[in-house]
């Protein structure tokens, strides 16, 4: 049987390996992208591992201290095996496609599939390989731990307003947030990608949240005067609940009244709906359009 506190039974000994100053800068350039903080950096929290920066260890020394913090640790067996595993995936990166060093781990220590799937799902996130992150990420057999994690990460590094990776992420596993920063940036997500389907998420949540996210999707079709147009008319022609009629018009001449585009979305909404908005709220909203 395989003896985890056996440092030469876990990582080769020859070869080339991935934490020389090279490698450790990459993984350094990575964290400052993530704000400071790496997926693998929550596992070894986890493991009671808190030294700051303890991956990536500093050379062969560095190594072996951290195999034996997580030996010493209170972690799992499971625990233990997912983080060698890891940074078994480290050394497969540089030794290059046909090195199988993470791969023959799990197979010898017998560590279960949706361990290795996590892994390495968080692997290519800390590489910042999304697409590939999201094949393992996804899968059904994994627990929702780091979906709020998941869900930021994927949200900030978005580019040109594309949310295909957050969203997909989300309705493949629908995952319960624990924090309000995860929730939040997901409706934003959904309210900057389609407004329809942003007003349905909504309607999901309490009545207090629910206002409060449904004046966040209000904001964002004000927020972006270029789109105003296309936005604007969707927002107009949603089927809205007395109540969320009632925030519309509250919005549009409360907070929302600074944006130009509040009295033309108050207007399309008048067109659509063939009923006449307060004359309080109209004249309000002209003065703050002058």
């Amino acid at each position: 049987m395989l003896d985890l506190t056996q440092f030469q039974a876990i990582f080769p000994i020859d070869g080339a390996k991935p934490y020389d100053q090279k490698g450790i800068k990459e993984i350094e350039t990575f964290r400052k992208s993530f704000d400071g903080t790496l997926f693998v950096d929550r596992v070894l929290r986890a493991l009671g591992i808190t030294e700051a920066k303890a991956y990536p260890p500093k050379g062969d020394s560095g190594l072996r201290s951290l195999h034996r913090q997580i030996c010493e640790s209170n972690g799992s067996a499971h625990h233990k095996l997912s983080v060698f595993h890891y940074l078994l995936l480290d050394y497969d990166y540089v030794r290059g496609a046909r090195s199988q060093l993470a791969s023959t781990l799990a197979e010898e220590s017998a560590l279960p599939n949706k361990y290795q799937i996590l892994m390495r799902g968080l692997w290519h996130m800390d590489r910042k390989e999304f697409k590939f992150a999201l094949e393992h990420l996804a899968h059904p057999s994994l627990p929702s731990e780091f979906a709020d994690e998941i869900i930021i990460a994927l949200v900030h590094q978005a580019s040109a307003n594309d949310y295909s990776l957050p969203l997909a992420y989300y309705h493949t596993t629908q995952p319960v947030f624990k924090t309000s920063e995860a929730l939040e940036l997901l409706f934003g997500a959904l309210a900057r990608t389609s407004v329809t389907e942003a007003l349905y998420f909504s309607r999901g949540y309490p009545e207090h949240a629910r206002q409060q996210l449904f004046e966040k999707l209000v904001a964002s079709v004000l927020d972006y005067p270029e789109e105003v147009g296309p936005r604007g008319k969707e927002l107009a022609s949603l089927p809205l609940t007395g109540s969320e009629e009632k925030w519309l018009q509250e919005y549009l001449v409360g907070d929302g009244k600074k944006s130009k585009n509040a009295r033309l979305v108050a207007q399309m909404r008048q067109i659509v709906t063939g009923r006449n908005i307060a004359p309080v709220a109209l004249s309000g909203l002209a003065r703050a359009g002058r």
